[in-house]
């Protein structure tokens, strides 16, 4: 900055205005053949629009445009020449949606396409400028024609002669040095109303702490561990700090461009653009977790972004523990029911059916732990189906494992699927009807190197319109737990899907009911000669 340049941002900005105000006076006064040929150019773009207007306003026009065809002698061209002479335009044209004459100063014309751009005013907007048409160089003014229900039948097209402009523009030139040195004094005056505001509302500060300020914010907001995505009132992404970036995946090139065409289409977007409404809004971004909030701004929206995603998985954990809790639980109860047996036998000094009861007991328990660990050789996986049988059990609902059940050992990560299969089981349980029939069939398979898993149910089944809404976040039709909110469970499972380039679906199960498949490829390490063995066909019941 020069040293004798002014630092207070007040004496700043009124010197510049000053300064500007002074030399644009000096351009216009030198030149003023441009700016004044501008202005009266605006001034004969808006005499062809109110001549438009009051033509368009007219329904004889619209009536007589949905009534027949291009006429030389019909009422449209009779009633746009009588305007025409009324007004001194150069032309008054009406074309329909086709963008065809139905009137012209020269009757040939009639019935032909217009020369320029129908587009604006048939799309409802009103346009103004300076084109060359038929009749040569001309202000014009464009506005749609509508009829009485207030739908576009065509659009009033009027020109003024933009020789006629320059005419007048020659006969204003003795008074441009008057309006030159008024403009002058004008513009010194509102330069110091305008800087004494600035003054008021900037408090005196200098400019360079105006940059201070400026790199402060790019640094706190580049700085914090939560993602901040502005929008303009357009739906452009005016910044994304280095938090959001990662989070949704955004460069800074995504900056000045449309949110829709930097992120896919889905709850995500759906969020940040406010087409879905509310506070704390969990939406899921890839493989995180987000939890997003809006505020509308002035000047477009600002998003936070906070990541969930170890929250998440902490929490799926604790449902977990308590999942084993419960069947945990469920074993102790039923344990509990038959120790009483137990006792009530010995009690009776039925000794020798008490032997038998226990022999039962433990044979039939060891049978299903067996069964499982024999059809699953992961343990993972094997604990979860054996603790959800416990916990179907004292539901009321059969655990089944499927006839073509059998998962070697060898999986790349059995955390995957023990979250796939955690998520699909408890669904299911909540899904399967109330009764003695109620039953989850859960068949796991491997294919080659991938892995297939399948559960049904007898419940209700899924609506055919809602089969992709249940793997989209936040949908659910079951209250919120106490310590999270539902509706992410299958978002999650079809994403994990997808990270492994497989899929998961739901289809109607034959009789009633649901049935969820998911396929991992690439779920198993390379097969062996233990993996080839051949299956064992058979339909147990795990549990209780």
């Amino acid at each position: 900055m020069l040293p004798w340049w002014p630092r207070r941002v007040f004496a700043h900005v009124l010197s510049a205005q000053l300064l500007i105000t002074a030399g644009v006076t000096a351009l216009a006064t030198g030149l003023f053949l441009a700016p004044l040929a501008a202005q009266l150019d605006e001034q004969a773009e808006h005499r062809a629009l109110a001549v438009a207007q009051a033509t368009a306003a007219q329904p004889g026009i619209a009536r007589a445009v949905l009534a027949g065809a291009p006429d030389p002698e019909g009422p449209v061209q009779d009633a746009a020449e009588r305007i025409r002479l009324a007004t001194g335009a150069s032309y008054v044209v009406v074309a329909d949606t086709r963008g065809i004459r139905w009137s012209h100063t020269n009757p040939a014309e009639i019935g032909r396409h217009v020369s320029t751009d129908p587009g604006p005013a048939l799309a409802g907007h009103e346009w103004t400028g300076i084109e060359k048409g038929t009749l040569g160089r001309s202000a014009r003014g464009k506005v749609p024609l509508r009829d009485t229900e207030g739908a576009i039948v065509g659009e009033v097209s009027v020109g003024i002669a933009y020789d006629d402009v320059r005419d007048v523009l020659l006969h204003a030139l003795p008074g441009i040095l008057v309006y030159s040195g008024a403009a002058l004094a004008v513009g010194a005056l509102a330069a110091f109303g305008v800087s004494w505001r600035l003054r008021k509302r900037t408090h005196g500060i200098e400019l360079s702490e105006i940059a201070a300020l400026l790199q402060e914010r790019e640094a706190m907001l580049h700085g914090i561990r939560e993602g901040v995505l502005a929008l303009d009132r357009h739906g452009r992404v005016r910044l994304v700090n280095d938090e959001a970036g990662r989070l949704l995946g955004l460069g800074q090139d995504a900056v000045g461009r449309p949110l829709e065409d930097v992120l896919p289409p889905g709850r995500t977007a759906d969020v940040l653009t406010g087409r879905v409404e509310g506070t704390d809004l969990l939406t899921v971004c890839g493989e995180r977790v987000l939890v997003a909030n809006r505020m509308t701004t002035g000047f477009g929206t600002v998003a936070t972004l906070r990541d969930r995603t170890e929250l998440e998985r902490l929490a799926r954990e604790l449902d977990a523990t308590r999942g084993l809790t419960e069947a945990l639980r469920a074993q102790d109860h039923e344990h509990a029911n038959r120790m009483h047996t137990l006792v009530g036998l010995l009690e009776l000094e039925m000794y020798d059916r008490a032997v038998e009861y226990v022999a039962e007991v433990t044979g039939a328990d060891r049978s299903t732990a067996e069964q499982v660990t024999e059809r699953v050789r992961e343990p993972l996986v094997a604990a979860l189906l054996v603790g959800k049988g416990a916990v179907a059990a004292e539901r009321g609902v059969a655990l089944r494992v499927g006839p073509a059940t059998r998962l070697p050992d060898g999986v790349v990560d059995p955390t995957d699927l023990v979250t796939v299969l955690g998520n699909l089981v408890d669904n299911a349980l909540d899904a399967a009807r109330p009764g003695p029939e109620a039953f989850v069939e859960v068949e796991v398979r491997a294919v080659g190197t991938a892995v297939v898993m399948s559960v049904a149910d007898n419940g209700p089944g899924v609506p055919e319109q809602a089969r992709e809404l249940v793997f989209t976040d936040g949908w659910t039709t079951k209250e919120a737990t106490a310590h999270r909110p539902r509706g992410l469970g299958l978002s999650l499972v079809r994403r994990l899907a997808e990270r492994y380039g497989g899929s998961a679906r739901v289809t109607e199960r034959e009789g009633g009911g649901a049935v969820f498949t998911v396929e991992l490829p690439d779920a198993l390490r390379p097969a062996g000669p233990e993996r080839d063995a051949p299956e064992r066909c058979s339909l147990e019941e795990v549990g209780g």
